[in-house]
């Protein structure tokens, strides 16, 4: 298990502490549970008749009674705390961390060290509320000690499991049962018949490691999962929100036996171990089915495999909820209609150029449109939309399928990239002999992508014929609604937003929760610019005029660029400042400073 990052917030009880409740009498746990609906006044005399005469505890004769389940209990208790609350179990404790307080000391104190993310170390109590067994436990370690509410039996239990400092992965594997993970996986390929591969492998510790990687990735809303060979056994680690984070590390021997699972579940030649592979699979997680898009890498320390994770459900296709301004989306969709003509969607890797237009084409589509895509992967399938995978092995690339598609009567077609002058050739005739083209591109910024169109060898007259618009997008991660608070950029941050007119004015980001993994960040919205191709911009491309000529027309236009986008977003406090900075900084080229101030203000 890593010490650096933890991926559990799913495990904890989602605690909403009333302030004003919390500056007052601290609350009972029979009043809580009575105000959630868990408990009558009745049952609360009753038992609490039974507690005199017993002297048992209160929860204790609430569950032994079946009057509220252990958990139910767990988050009331939790509530009147102001702490989280968690029910311990294999996988969300890093056995190695018992050591830093000593088993003896852990089960004398009814506290278990669970992972440590930096300076600071999650720390399960049965008294959370005990500050100077807190501070007791910071002094030892060195560490910020971030306690959390767990019951005294649950606590032992794992105290005297990994008392010995080593856990039996075997042992630990195994009870990962169907109760933990439910997971099936089945052959994505049409016309072949469903396959349960579990059922060839049943009761193998390797299956259950697998699984539970697989099931956490998808609960987390994970995007790929990293399994890396590494010197002292196998790394898991996941990429949430844009950014990688730490699993489990297995113990060394295991790589080999995780990689042939995955192999096998994608369908992959477990034998080959020299050459790239590439597999699918489809799985049943959460209740849910699940694409999984698999890849092989020969490394020197052995194969590392990256599966992207292809949720339908994280498919956001309405497009009112990207995060379009609502005067750019009213521009954007206009354009959209556009019989025919070109739009462009641009940015780099990952940021969310397929769910844009994905988004486009859930709005256009309908009985009376054929809708055509050629892309690579196909990573979502659309109803009533007609989607082909290029297979550069047999010679289907994106040009030649591209010419086949224009011979099937089309009325709108999605290119997933323009990657070369055959294929942006192909699609500005498209776009000039009646068809709308939807289409990615690589590039900075809106501006930048008819550069890049003629450095494909498209004429500029051309291209000032066919585009009707560009879309330049980035995401940027959003304040983390549990820790979100108030703070003062430095003059140098605004200064670089041109907000040097609000100095003392407060922004929001977060500082740092279990539920964020002490991130600030919770989730991620768009970022977008639109460069709708007016009359005047259209003669600009037609003279080959150069981006910083292009981008002075926009703003004359008030077509805002993408850092004065991102601003309007901090400043309606979606995000920091600082991460707005991030994702869209400025090329050194670009003269973009004076607009920023201007529509910022």
């Amino acid at each position: 298990m890593s010490s650096n990052e933890s991926q559990y917030d799913s495990a904890f009880i989602d605690i909403n502490t009333d302030v004003e409740q919390s500056a007052s009498r601290p609350r009972l746990v029979g009043e809580v549970l009575i105000a959630e609906g868990h408990l009558t006044e009745e049952q609360l005399e009753k038992t609490l008749a039974e507690q005199r005469t017993s002297g048992k505890k209160l929860g204790e004769l609430l569950v032994s009674s079946g009057t509220v389940s252990e958990s139910v209990l767990l988050h009331s208790l939790a509530r009147c705390l102001g702490v989280k609350g968690v029910k311990l179990r294999h996988g969300l404790i890093d056995p190695a961390l018992i050591q830093l307080i000593h088993p003896d000391e852990c089960e004398r104190f009814k506290v278990l060290p669970m992972f440590r993310v930096h300076g600071k170390l999650t720390v399960a109590m049965s008294e959370p509320q005990n500050l100077p067994l807190v501070d007791q436990l910071a002094a030892k370690t060195g560490l910020q000690i971030l306690p959390v509410l767990a019951f005294e039996n649950n606590i032992l239990e794992f105290v005297r499991k990994y008392s010995a400092g080593d856990v039996d992965i075997d042992e630990f594997l195994t009870t990962l049962t169907e109760t933990d993970v439910e997971v099936v996986e089945r052959e994505s390929v049409d016309d072949d018949p469903t396959t349960d591969l579990s059922q060839m492998v049943e009761g193998s510790p390797i299956v259950n490691l697998v699984n539970v990687a697989m099931l956490s990735a998808v609960k987390d809303g994970a995007s790929d999962i990293h399994i890396e060979p590494d010197k002292g056994g196998t790394r898991i680690r996941y990429r949430i929100d844009g950014t990688l984070r730490e699993l489990m590390h297995s113990p060394i021997g295991m790589h080999s036996a995780i990689v042939s699972r995955v192999k096998i579940i994608g369908k992959m030649d477990i034998s080959e171990k020299r050459m790239p592979q590439e597999g699918r699979v489809r799985i049943i997680a959460d209740g849910r089915e699940i694409d999984l898009r698999v890849s092989s890498l020969p490394t020197l320390l052995g194969e590392k495999l990256v599966i992207r994770v292809l949720d339908k459900e994280n498919l956001n296709v309405r497009m009112e909820e990207l995060g379009f301004r609502p005067e750019l989306l009213d521009r954007f969709k206009k354009t959209l209609k556009l019989p025919h003509g070109m739009l462009l969607v641009t940015g780099p890797t990952g940021s969310g150029k397929t769910t844009t237009l994905y988004s486009a084409l859930d709005l256009l589509r309908s009985p009376e449109t054929n809708i055509v895509t050629v892309e690579d992967p196909v990573e979502y399938q659309l109803d009533m939309v007609n989607q082909v995978q290029v297979h550069d092995g047999i010679g289907l690339n994106f040009a030649r399928t591209l010419r086949s598609i224009l011979r099937q009567d089309p009325d709108v077609i999605m290119i997933g990239e323009i990657r070369d002058e055959e294929t942006a050739t192909v699609a500005i005739q498209a776009s000039l002999t009646g068809h709308a083209m939807l289409a990615t591109l690589h590039t900075n910024d809106a501006p930048g992508a008819i550069s890049r169109m003629v450095d494909m060898n498209v004429e500029p007259y051309l291209l000032s014929a066919a585009l009707n618009g560009v879309v330049a997008q980035r995401l940027a991660r959003t304040v983390c609604p549990g820790c979100s608070t108030s703070y003062y950029p430095s003059e140098q941050v605004l200064e670089d937003a041109g907000l040097t007119h609000m100095t003392g004015r407060p922004f929001r980001k977060g500082a740092g929760c279990a539920t964020c993994h002490d991130t600030g960040c919770k989730g991620r919205m768009g970022i977008y610019e639109f460069m709708e191709v007016t009359p005047e911009i259209r003669r600009l491309i037609y003279a080959g005029a150069p981006k910083n000529k292009i981008r002075t027309l926009l703003s004359s236009q008030n077509q805002l660029s993408l850092r004065e986008e991102g601003v309007k977003l901090a400043i309606a406090h979606h995000t920091s400042l600082e991460e707005i900075l991030s994702v869209t900084k400025v090329d050194e080229g670009d003269e973009t400073s004076d607009s920023t101030t201007r529509s910022a203000a």
